[in-house]
């Protein structure tokens, strides 16, 4: 499989091509991240991991920062004409470099 592009998930993005997984929904909801933060992420974010093996397709994970300015990862798949969002969360510090960038390592 392969490794989705950032340039082709904002193109989807910028045409509305957008599927909210109820997951995703539920869990911004919970950590009280709005859709404009998660859009702004894949607008202006970098991918940091790659999930080409994900079911049913490609994912990756994406780090931006949300409005205030805080690290955002957002976890999202593409089968070419649409982007799914399937979750959105703050880096944990225990997981993740203070950048929330790199995984650490597990123990």
């Amino acid at each position: 499989m392969e490794k989705l592009k950032i340039e082709t998930l904002q193109k989807l993005c910028k045409n509305s091509n957008i599927v909210w997984s109820v997951h995703a929904l539920e869990r911004m909801q919970e950590r009280e991240i709005s859709k404009s933060d998660v859009l702004n992420v894949i607008m202006n974010g970098k991918i940091i991991e790659d999930y080409p093996k994900a079911f049913p397709y490609p994912a990756c994970l994406i780090l931006g920062i949300d409005s205030s300015k805080r690290s955002l990862h957002v976890v999202c798949g593409s089968k070419g004409t649409i982007v799914k969002i399937i979750t959105a969360y703050y880096p944990n510090e225990e997981k993740f470099t203070q950048s929330g960038e790199t995984r650490k390592e597990s123990k």
